[in-house]
């Protein structure tokens, strides 16, 4: 067994990218040696992802981040969830799309693949885990649900009314994006990844243009960047005020519901007049932003911040003053902040359980690094924290959004590519479940020969299923609303 590898004595001396990651080559007993570090809480896993014969791992300290590549013995290296359980969704998925095999995998069971694939084709029943005890039963939910929702199936083991055990099974809105991805343009490339999960395109775009910004030496605008944030900022606005209107009426709070229902349509209206679509899909582009923002553009998201704080306040003030919904959210659904770090947990999930990690404050990418905001946690780690981070987090968006437009000044929106070269190049961008990282590698011709992007769900599906035990059956909806993990950014 290796010891485990520190990652930041193993960077030492080693200059970090454009991009700020240093690029590590390893072998096999520093590989194991960084999993290993990161059990022990050396350094967090950010992803795992393959790349031809190799494979990547992405991993960072407070103030150090690594790209780190093992060469694999025709297909076969060492498993980091031998050591380190986060990586075991990781290594699965990557084993059913590329075919390589992590020695040791302690849990050998398909993930993304469901024994449909054309070539692949099974009729092979996933093996759930047994549940045996006096008194268990089963219960079985989804994949397909009672609301308009993303396809996942959920197998419960209760005694009674008391959930002992939640077991998920994901993969059902996997949509080959990586393969579609191999061989695209840039243009192209940009719109598939604004389309990996729709409720964080904004994200997912800004993090592929840094990528590819990184990659070839390709700046935007100052102008360019000031707006990639206001339109970050506005998504986040969006989601969180949908997600407490959601999570109150899954407490039977229809008043709260219906007032963010109505916040929400207002972002969506909002950034339809101002940048042209209601999800700002496709605005953020490599070199820039495909629209510019009027004054009278500027005029309107001003009157939405106005509007959108007066309610916040409202809505904070009914949530503060019924008893009966905070009996439904406090001490319900509980991630412990040991586990929070061991997976190193990120966006409201993680900063409910004490976890303070942001992207735009861990790692700051323009324009966040000379914007002063809070970071915001609560040490519960209850549906209540989880409510509250976001509600706290929409009193910081407004103000960053309204010193975002205070600082824009005219100037262009994109500027021209540099000549198309071989290149490589990863972005970690906040979107507003939590983190959003993505790495790109372009080819001789300029295309795209790999990208690979990892959502903030990938480490807090597992969380979820924690989170349950030992509730009733009945706050399973309230716990997955808490959470709201993407099934299409997780399915790829």
């Amino acid at each position: 067994m290796s010891a485990a590898a520190n990652l930041i004595e193993l960077a030492a001396g080693r200059a970090a990218g454009p991009d700020g990651y240093v690029r590590l080559d390893v072998g096999p007993e520093a590989w194991t040696g960084l999993a290993e570090g990161c059990a022990a809480g050396l350094q967090d896993l950010s992803a795992l992802w393959a790349d031809g014969e190799r494979m990547r791992m992405a991993l960072s300290t407070a103030n150090r981040r690594a790209i780190v590549s093992l060469e694999t013995q025709a297909g076969v290296y060492p498993s980091v969830s031998v050591y380190h359980p986060p990586a075991m969704r990781l290594e699965r998925a990557m084993r059913d799309l590329y075919g390589v095999q992590p020695l040791g995998l302690p849990d050998p069971r398909p993930w993304l693949d469901h024994g449909r694939w054309l070539g692949r084709a099974s009729e092979a029943r996933y093996g759930f885990l047994p549940s045996e005890g006096e008194g268990l039963h089963q219960i079985a939910v989804g994949p397909i649900h009672a609301g308009i929702i993303e396809p996942g199936h959920f197998r419960f083991t209760a005694n009674g009314e008391t959930v002992v055990r939640l077991e998920q099974r994901l993969g059902y809105a996997h949509k080959g994006v990586e393969r579609l991805l191999v061989g695209a343009d840039i243009a192209r490339g940009a719109r598939i990844v604004g389309r990996i999960s729709g409720d964080s395109t904004v994200a997912y775009a800004w993090a592929f243009a840094r990528a590819v910004e990184a990659a070839l030496g390709w700046t935007p605008p100052p102008r360019a960047v000031l707006l990639r944030a206001v339109m970050a900022e506005l998504e986040r606005l969006a989601h969180h005020i949908s997600d407490v209107g959601a999570i109150c009426n899954d407490a039977s709070v229809l008043t709260i519901h219906a007032r963010c229902a109505l916040q929400r349509e207002d972002v969506l209206a909002v950034a339809d007049a101002c940048f042209g679509h209601r999800l700002m899909m496709d605005r953020i582009v490599p070199g820039g932003v495909a629209v510019d923002l009027s004054s009278d553009g500027i005029g309107q998201v001003r009157g939405l911040l106005g509007r959108l704080e007066a309610t916040r306040a409202e809505i904070q003030r009914v949530y503060d003053s019924l008893p009966s919904l905070q009996d439904r959210t406090v001490t319900t659904g509980v991630v412990s902040p040991e586990l929070a770090r061991q997976y190193a947990a990120g966006g409201f999930v993680g900063r409910a359980s004490g976890r303070a990690f942001d992207a735009r404050k861990a790692f700051p990418y323009a324009p966040y690094g000379e914007l002063a905001f809070d970071l915001r946690t609560r040490t519960a780690g209850d549906v209540d924290a989880r409510l509250l981070v976001r509600m706290d987090e929409i009193v910081d968006s407004l103000g960053i959004v309204h010193r975002l437009l205070d600082r824009l000044a005219p100037g262009p929106i994109a500027n021209a590519p540099p000549p198309l070269a071989a290149g490589e190049g990863a972005a970690l961008v906040e979107a507003f479940r939590g983190d959003v990282f993505l790495s790109v590698r372009i080819g001789e011709d300029g295309r795209l020969a790999r990208v690979h992007a990892r959502d903030a769900s990938w480490f807090q599906w597992p969380l979820l299923e924690a989170a349950v035990e030992g509730n009733i059956v009945a706050d399973f909806p309230l716990c997955n609303k808490s959470f709201n993990c993407s099934y299409s950014g997780h399915d790829l």
